[in-house]
């Protein structure tokens, strides 16, 4: 039995076994790589938990790919900043350039500093903005 595999075992074919059992190795560094540094750039506080848990052949990897965060830190901070810009955008008209409290759209001075911040229409006496030049509301001419 020893002579059949003796003889089966040729330089060539340990070379392939040898290329092939580097090959599996190379995958496993990469894959324990990979999960590291994706856990970094996913904010999974455990980052380094992760990738010690990723030395556990194949069931780490697939651990992780099972149970990591669904989206990256940089995306999850500018959907964090794009939603608050849209509530500021929905909750204010602008500000006052005095003192930079929050103005309504229909606010004429300002609430916090008593700074005029509209013209008002001398006839319905609406709020109107500065560039103007009659009150939509009552057809009035603005000065």
């Amino acid at each position: 039995m020893s002579k059949y595999i003796s003889e089966l075992m040729s330089p060539q074919l340990m070379g392939v076994i040898y290329a092939f059992v580097g090959f599996i190795i190379a995958l496993y560094v990469l894959s324990v790589v990979y999960v590291f540094i994706d856990a970094r750039r996913r904010g999974a506080s455990a980052y380094v938990a992760w990738g010690i848990i990723a030395l556990i052949p194949f069931v780490g990897l697939i651990a992780y790919l099972v149970l990591r965060p669904h989206s990256y830190a940089a995306d999850r901070e500018e959907q964090e900043l794009d939603m608050a810009l849209r509530e500021r955008q929905l909750a204010q008209y602008g500000t006052c350039p005095q003192c930079g409290a929050p103005i309504e759209k229909d606010f004429v001075v300002c609430p916090v500093c008593d700074t005029q911040v509209r013209n008002v229409c001398p006839s319905c006496h609406r709020p109107l903005d500065a560039h103007w030049k009659v009150c939509p509301y009552c057809r009035t001419r603005i000065q």
